[in-house]
């Protein structure tokens, strides 16, 4: 599904159970040596899976169907990651030609492994320069050491949803561009009843919120998590220490960790009718661009709007900038049909049309220049907000690794101690933190 994403436990749960270790795969089954002009049946796997989101994927195939009559597309939906790595490990006539994961942590590992097929000679044999195709930061989630094994099939970014009926009462005429304005915000907007319990908190940092992990929100600083070796830096880029200072400081000035964290447990499922955004328990949240399409199926109560999330205040230049993420299509290694393969993978990552409509039917971020760009594209205020947040050059995403998100959720574990006061000496906590992700990267090495 585009909103809830695969958790970046999934790559460590997969990393653990031996189904992402570089050199596990076989590269040399496949072929690309098949004339895609030859008549071929292609099996393509993917994780969409609600009914609107399965039929928008098979629109996009019917229309590759009729431009490639002698192409027929076996269609597979709701595979997840796990499922996908062990048909690729197995190989053979039940594994799939064309894959895409929500997962974009573990590009590093389907690159590294050979699992996916390097897409350049692809790229480069039909004219595609993917340079001037897509945003930088998209070609950079889906490449790893210099071998491009996946490309962009839309896109997320992240942003500020508020309610726009409590800053009114609140006095508050736009939504925070610096993280000082979104502390004073906060405060501003935090009800409590008579017995002082919360009956709305402004802006909730709380690490294990909805989308709020850690990576998500650190992006606002730009941070550098590892140097040109490889080695994990974040103890010496200030942006970490001065990122888990202002997360303090916005819970301190409502109330603190133990006071928000219980009133976290309050909270309705992400995905249901009783999210926090919607029933109004929280002014201000981050989130990605679906949460627009859900509140309009939900006909929230209230007026909301969007906007960049904030950024530090000695950042305020790069204020418009956010966390980007997305759906990765790649070629399996394992595949007879590589050409054949490829006039999919391209139809349905390089077309413009065909973007547009794909990210028109599911509200996602497109993830070309040119798409995002369309006159066609869903004009919505609220959604172009995300669109600019995707065109940002400011906008970061994960950088890749050979363990996948491991590091991730490394730097998660950390984040909930330090939020809950478990860190007493923050300096030597990163550095640990440091530590502990080189040990994971070695480890994935051998």
């Amino acid at each position: 599904m585009p909103f809830p994403r695969l958790r970046v436990w999934l790559s460590a749960v997969l990393a653990g159970a031996g189904l992402l270790v570089p050199g596990c795969a076989n590269p040399g089954v496949g072929s690309a040596h098949d004339d895609p002009a030859e008549p071929a049946t292609l099996t393509f796997w993917h994780g969409w899976s609600t009914p609107g989101e399965r039929k928008a994927i098979n629109d996009s195939v019917a229309r590759f169907e009729k431009r490639h009559p002698s192409i027929t597309v076996k269609v597979v939906p709701n595979v997840t990651d796990e499922t996908m790595n062990q048909a690729l490990r197995a190989g053979g006539d039940e594994a799939p030609d064309v894959v895409s994961s929500f997962t974009t942590n573990n590009v590093g590992q389907y690159c590294s492994s050979g699992m996916w097929v390097d897409l350049d000679p692809f790229l480069k044999k039909t004219g595609v320069d993917k340079e001037k195709v897509f945003p930088k930061t998209l070609l950079d989630y889906t490449s790893y050491e210099g071998e491009q094994c996946a490309l962009p099939l839309l896109a997320d970014s992240y942003g500020l949803y508020y309610n726009k009926d409590a800053f009114r009462k609140a006095g508050i005429k736009r939504p925070p561009r610096t993280m000082s304005e979104l502390k004073r915000d906060a405060v501003k907007l935090t009800r409590r009843d008579r017995n002082g319990s919360y009956e709305q908190v402004g802006f909730m940092p709380d690490f294990r919120l909805y989308q709020n992990s850690p990576d998500r929100m650190l992006a606002q600083w730009g941070p550098e998590y590892f140097d040109k070796n490889g080695k994990a830096r974040l103890a010496k880029d200030p942006a970490g220490k001065k990122f888990f200072a202002t997360t303090r400081e916005l819970m301190d000035a409502q109330g603190g960790y133990g006071p928000l964290e219980k009133f976290r447990t309050t909270f309705g499922d992400e995905m249901s009718s009783q999210n926090a955004f919607l029933t109004q328990k929280l002014a201000m949240h981050l989130d990605g661009e679906w949460r627009g399409l859900m509140l309009r199926q939900a006909k929230a109560p209230f007026a909301w709007g969007t906007a960049p999330m904030p950024v530090p205040d000695d950042q305020a230049d790069t204020y418009g900038r956010g966390y980007l993420t997305g759906t990765v299509a790649g070629i399996a290694h394992s595949s007879r049909h590589q050409n054949a393969a490829w006039e999919l993978v391209k139809f349905l990552t390089v077309d413009t049309d065909q973007v547009v409509r794909f990210a028109n039917a599911i509200h996602n971020v497109p993830s070309t220049q040119a798409a995002l760009n369309s006159p066609e594209l869903d004009a919505d205020p609220t959604f172009r907000t995300f669109l600019d947040i995707a065109q940002n050059p400011h906008s970061v995403a994960l950088p890749p690794s050979n363990n996948g998100g491991q590091y991730v959720t490394t730097l998660q574990d950390f984040s909930y101690r330090v939020e809950a006061g478990k860190v007493p000496d923050l300096d030597a906590g990163l550095r640990g933190l440091d530590a502990q992700i080189d040990a994971d990267n070695l480890q994935s090495e051998n």
